[in-house]
C-alpha cells in the first residue's frame, strides 16, 4: 500500500504540457486554493485512503499523514515513513528494519522530486469543470486531455470559505477508485528543517541501503 499512496499522489499531480479547456469559474477557485497553499509555511494533512477495486469486488482503507513545506515533505503510513529534504529521500520500513536512501531527479516534476509543484501545475493537461457549488463546498472535476490515459477523472472537494481540501478521488479505466478523505488540513504549522531528514540515532539497528 505504501507504493499505492505514493503513486496516487504522483499520478494526481503530474500534468502533461498541453493546456486544457477550462471552466473559468473552476480555474478561479483553483487559483485561490493554490495561492493560499503556496503562501503557507507548510501544508499538513491527516487522511484516510480508501481503495476500491470494482473488478475484484474488494476495498481497503489505510490512514496516514503528510506535511509539506516547499519542496520538502514527511509522509507517515502504517507500514512506512518517507522523509524528503528537497534533495534526498529516506524510505523507512519498520517491519523489515531497513531504510532506503535515494536522490530523486530534480528535473522530474513529480511529487517525489518537487512536492510544491502539486499546487501550481493544475492548468496543464486537464480540462477542469466546476460541477457543483454547494452550501459548504465546491466540487471540481478534472479530465485528462489524453484519451489514452488510464485516468478517467479526478474529483476535488474544496470546503468554503477558506478552500480547505476535503477530498480527492481518482477513478481509473481499470475499475480502480482511490479516495483520499482529508481529516485535518492545517496551513499554520512552522516545521523545523530537521523534520524532513531521517535521524539514524532514532532507529538504531536498522539496515541502511544507500542507492544515491
Amino acid at each position: 500500500m505504501r507504493v499505492t499512496i505514493l503513486s496516487f499522489l504522483t499520478t494526481i499531480f503530474i500534468f502533461s504540457n498541453a493546456y486544457g479547456q477550462n471552466d473559468p469559474e473552476a480555474i478561479r477557485i483553483l487559483d485561490r486554493f493554490s495561492a493560499r497553499a503556496l503562501a503557507a509555511p507548510s501544508i499538513y494533512m491527516s487522511f484516510e485512503l480508501v481503495t476500491t477495486d470494482q473488478m475484484e469486488g474488494a476495498s481497503s482503507t489505510i490512514t496516514g499523514s503528510i506535511i509539506l513545506s516547499k519542496d520538502k515533505y514527511k509522509l507517515e503510513l502504517p507500514d512506512n515513513i518517507v522523509w524528503f529534504n528537497g534533495e534526498t529521500a529516506w524510505n523507512l520500513l519498520p517491519v523489515e528494519k531497513e531504510v532506503t536512501i535515494t536522490r530523486p531527479d530534480r528535473k522530474d516534476d513529480s511529487f517525489q522530486s518537487r512536492p510544491s509543484s502539486v499546487f501550481s501545475m493544475y492548468k496543464k493537461g486537464y480540462k477542469n469543470r466546476l460541477v457543483e457549488e454547494r452550501t459548504e463546498s465546491y466540487l471540481i472535476d478534472m479530465y485528462p486531455e489524453d484519451i489514452k490515459d488510464d485516468l478517467i477523472r479526478i474529483r476535488l472537494i474544496l470546503e468554503k470559505p477558506a478552500l480547505d481540501l476535503k477530498s480527492i478521488e481518482y477513478k481509473s479505466r481499470e475499475g480502480l477508485t482511490l479516495t483520499l478523505n482529508i481529516k485535518e488540513y492545517n496551513l499554520k504549522q512552522k516545521p523545523d528543517a530537521s523534520l524532513f531528514i531521517f535521524s539514524p540515532e532514532k532507529y538504531k539497528g536498522f539496515e541502511i541501503i544507500d542507492m544515491r
